[in-house]
Formats: C-alpha cells, sequence, structure tokens
C-alpha cells in the first residue's frame, strides 16, 4: 500500500540506532516463515524508567526492548531489538482477558503509542486486556532502525508520469539508486524484514509476557500480520480485530494495480462531495467539473511548479489523503480553493506534512520496500510493469504512476524474496472480526469479502458506500459498540449466507465544512492517536 508520510511517528528511544552506513555482516539466507526454525525462548524485556513519548507516560504506559534474532533459524546467532510498550488492564486480575497486540499498517508504520488503543473502545470493551504496542523490527524505537536516504522526496520532482524515453529512465535509475542504497546501508538486517519475521517477534513477545494466546487489533496492513498469525499459529489466537482488510488472494503488485483503479473511485468522490459544498468552496457545481479544475491545476503545476516547489508530482501526493480518509476533506479542499485562487501556501504545508526530509525520516518508506519487496517476488521485466501501468492509466489517471514509482525500488530490490509465502487460511482459527468500508481504495472491498471466505468463523462489518480506510474506532456507534461486545464477550453478529457483508453500519461520515474538522464524531480516536494509525496506511 502506497504510502506518502513517511516520518516517524512518535520520539525514538534514545539508544535507537539508525542504520544509515554500510552493514558489517554479510547477508545470510532469509529465515523460513512462522516460526518454522528452532524455538527461541526470549529474556525477559529490559523495562526503562520512563517511555519516550509522553503521551504513553501519561497514560501510565512501561516501555522497554525485547531481544530477538535478526535470524529465527538461528536463535544463537546475531540480535536485534524490539521496542513494546504495555498498559494494563483496568479490571480485576480475574476478569482480565490477556495481552492485546496492535500494528497501524504500512508495513513500516510505527504501533509503539497504540497500546493506548484500549482507552477509546467504547462501553469498557478495552479495559480487560493489557494492550500491547510495539515498533516492529526495523521500525522507529526498534534497534536497529533502517534509513536508506531521507532525502528521497524532494520538492518539484521530474513528472511521475513517463510521457518521455528520460523520464522513465529518470524514474528507473532514482529506484535503482534507493534499492541499491538500502542494500549498502541495511545489511543482514535486510534480508529478515518479511512479514513472517514479524510473526516471529509477535510470538516471542507472547513468550515474553508468558501468554499462550494472544489476542490481536490490526489495521491495514496490520491486518496482512493477522491473517498470516491466524495462519501459522490459530491456536494461539484468541480474538482479533482486523479493520482494512488486504486480499490474500491479489500479489502485493497486483494489489497496487487494484489500488489505482479504486482511488480514482474515492478521489471522485471527494470531488463530488465538494461539488455538494459549492457555496463553501466555490470548485464547481459538478463533480466533473471539479475534476477537470483539479487536472487543470496539475497541467499548471506541470508547467511552472507553484512556489517553485509543487509540481505535478507534489500536487499529486498532497490530494493522495483525500482518497482515503474523509478526516481531512475539509482542510484539503481548502487548500485546493486557496491554490486556484493563487495562494499556494496551504498546498506547500500539505505536502511537506505529508512527507519528511532528512536522515531517518524515511524509515517507514524503508521498511515499506523492505517487506514489500521480500513478501512476494515483483516482476522484474520493464516491459511489462510499463504495460500494465499505462494500462491502468487510461482508466485511473489520478495514482497509477505515482503508485508505481513508489513501488518502483522492488524491481531490483537487493534481499531475496520469499520463494515458498504464506497461503492464508482460517479453517482453524477462532472467530475473528472483520472491518472495511465499501469504497475504501487501500485495501478495496473484495479482500474483505477473500478473507471472509477463507476465515469460515469470521464476521463482516459493512461502512455502507463510505470511503475511509480503517476508520474504526470513529464514533460510529453501529461499528464500534460491536468491536467492545466482542472484545468483552466473544459475541459477533449471525454469519449471513453468501459473499456478502454481515452487517451493514453506516461509514465514517463526512465533515461538514463549517470552518472546523469535524469529519470525525467527538467519541472517536484522539487526533494523535489517529494519526498514527492514517500515516502508517497511507501507502
Amino acid at each position: 500500500m502506497r504510502r506518502i508520510s513517511t516520518g516517524l511517528i512518535g520520539a525514538a528511544f534514545v539508544a535507537s540506532t539508525v542504520l544509515t552506513a554500510p552493514g558489517a555482516a554479510s547477508a545470510s539466507p532469509a529465515s523460513g516463515g512462522g516460526g518454522n526454525g528452532p524455538t527461541y525462548t526470549p529474556p525477559p524485556i529490559a523495562w526503562a524508567a520512563t517511555c519516550p513519548s509522553a503521551s504513553l507516560n501519561a497514560a501510565g504506559a512501561r516501555c522497554g526492548m525485547l531481544t530477538v534474532p535478526l535470524d529465527y533459524a538461528k536463535p544463537n546467532g546475531e540480535k536485534i531489538k524490539i521496542a513494546v510498550s504495555q498498559i494494563k488492564h483496568k479490571t480485576s486480575d480475574v476478569k482480565a482477558q490477556g495481552i492485546m497486540l496492535v500494528n497501524p499498517g504500512g508495513p513500516g508504520g510505527s504501533g509503539l503509542t497504540l497500546s493506548r488503543l484500549g482507552e477509546f473502545v467504547p462501553n469498557g470493551g478495552g479495559d480487560p486486556y493489557d494492550w500491547i504496542g510495539f515498533d516492529p523490527r526495523g521500525v522507529g524505537s526498534s534497534q536497529p532502525s533502517l534509513s536508506c536516504n531521507g532525502n528521497y522526496f524532494p520538492t518539484n520532482r521530474p513528472d511521475y508520469v513517463p510521457y518521455s524515453m528520460s523520464l522513465e529512465k529518470f524514474w528507473w535509475t532514482k529506484s535503482d539508486g534507493y534499492a541499491k542504497k538500502c542494500k549498502q546501508v541495511g545489511g543482514s538486517l535486510l534480508n529478515h524484514l518479511r512479514t513472517t519475521d514479524t510473526i516471529n517477534d509477535m510470538e516471542s513477545i507472547r513468550k515474553a509476557f508468558k501468554q499462550k494466546q494472544i489476542n490481536y487489533y490490526g489495521f491495514s496492513y496490520g491486518t496482512t500480520i493477522g491473517q498470516t498469525y491466524a495462519t501459522l499459529h490459530p491456536e494461539r489466537v484468541r480474538r482479533m480485530v482486523m479493520d482494512g482488510v488486504t486480499n490474500p488472494s491479489r500479489s502485493i503488485y497486483q494489489s497496487n494495480l487494484d489500488q489505482d483503479a479504486a482511488f480514482e473511485v474515492t478521489e471522485s468522490k471527494f470531488f463530488g462531495w465538494i461539488a455538494q459544498n459549492n457555496a463553501a468552496y466555490k470548485l464547481g457545481t459538478t463533480q466533473r467539473a471539479v475534476s477537470n479544475k483539479w487536472f487543470a491545476m496539475l497541467d499548471k503545476a506541470r508547467q511552472t511548479p507553484f512556489n517553485g516547489q509543487i509540481g505535478p508530482d507534489e500536487w499529486t501526493d498532497a490530494f493522495l489523503g483525500a482518497g482515503y480518509y474523509v478526516y481531512g476533506w475539509e482542510e484539503t479542499a481548502q487548500a485546493f480553493k486557496a491554490a486556484v485562487d493563487g495562494d499556494y501556501g496551504p498546498v506547500e504545508e500539505m505536502y511537506a506534512g505529508a512527507n519528511g526530509s532528512g536522515p531517518g525520516s524515511d524509515n517507514g518508506f524503508a521498511i515499506y520496500l523492505a517487506t514489500q519487496c521480500t513478501d512476494q517476488q515483483w516482476p522484474k521485466s520493464k516491459n511489462r510493469i510499463m504495460q500494465d501501468n499505462w494500462t491502468m492509466f487510461a482508466k485511473a489517471p489520478f495514482e497509477t504512476w505515482a503508485n508505481a514509482w513508489f513501488n518502483g525500488p522492488c524491481r531490483t530490490w537487493r534481499a531475496p524474496a520469499d520463494k515458498s509465502p504464506v497461503k492464508i487460511t482460517g479453517k482453524q482459527a477462532p472467530p475473528v472480526l472483520l472491518i472495511e468500508e465499501t469504497f475504501d481504495a487501500a485495501t478495496p472491498f473484495p479482500g474483505a469479502l477473500e478473507v471472509r471466505k477463507r476465515f469460515p468463523k469470521s464476521v463482516l462489518i459493512e461502512g455502507v458506500n463510505g470511503t475511509t480506510h480503517a476508520g474504526s474506532l470513529s464514533g460510529v456507534a453501529c461499528t464500534d459498540d460491536r468491536i467492545a461486545d466482542y472484545l468483552l464477550t466473544g459475541k459477533l453478529d449471525k454469519r449471513l449466507r453468501g459473499n456478502t457483508s454481515d452487517v451493514k453500519c453506516d461509514p465514517v461520515p463526512a465533515p461538514v465544512p463549517d470552518g472546523a474538522r469535524t469529519s470525525a464524531p467527538k467519541a472517536g480516536l484522539p487526533s494523535d492517536l489517529r494519526e498514527v494509525i492514517t500515516s502508517a496506511s497511507q501507502r
């Protein structure tokens, strides 16, 4: 999943190591999936005096480091450290229901602060759990943390759309350069950043807390982690919520093309919402009129970058978030209106906020690629990739080439891809809860239906006609109360026959253009936690 936000979420531990120099260790074969190698028993977590985040400290969390093998096939070999946080249950010990691991997505999203999530499950649904946030290996506060080139996303870049051979050559050269740089700085770590390595680390977390089972809450790519864990360790799963469900029937390469088509739909819905509120924005009274104005501004930026900084690429990236979430629709529409009126500052600020710069700022991007490029084999043929994307561009021009070049380094990634990816099945898994909105672009709805089919005890909640990705706990009672009931009692709604959702709820509501960001009900997650999830999921 493509991501525009590449900055780290939250402060890192003071002792955290960032890989910015060539690794000394030679590459070793990647470990097998899901703990098939020798058993590893981790030492106790080394708890720190305080957490690196003020919000975690205020919430009463404790934070520490868990030592795990770099390669689980060599448990006595090189070690790395996983950053972990814990907020303990608020019920009596008798009513406690174990640990709840959380992942915000990505891959590459920092989940350390998500131990706070339980506080915001309504009706005390999170109270019986010990909520566990963690930064997956290579991410954020975990040691080492991978960064390859913090200046990879400058402003005023050459056009994403390769209308000329020189543009095509530029993007292939730039993509290969990033892949090469990651190999130089990543060393042996680069060979052990697959989803199955994270699954092994989750098993180490489970053992460190002396638990027979885990509970799990995953957003976006975090549902890939959930599906994989439940396939490899179904007996270790107690309860599991998966929101923004990835499609196990599609390759990662195919899923990115699926996203391009889906983003064309969600961006059109955003433009339609602007048209419905023309009194506020004066950008057109029809979806087509607003869309035409957006593409006219794209062409204008192509001719003369706005403020010398916002060219066609930056203009596209600045508006990508609107295709993911309704939360920022008002702010984005106001920036659009300002640009049409000749004030490009708000769009420039939107782009700057979405793309970090400087050492370490590409940590999320580096881990995204390190996982996506090695979980499965990507096409090596330039001709195939170009043909596939030109074909998609003809019907989905908004995001196709931006997404293609975001994933471009996978073609020449310098770490071996898994030759036998895990085949997802939930036949042995307990009842799990799936959540998806009808027009989710990052993880299109057919993926949720596919997982529902593969997990025969699952129940799927659909946010009907919604466009928000991974938006549970946004204050929509129909969805959030069911999450709470499931976490408290294990109760799920009756599963219906056929290839359909089981429960139909309202989606996360679009904002009211009144000058305030009112897109999410007040009962939802606080803005800082929502930002952790949205920034991790925007890929």
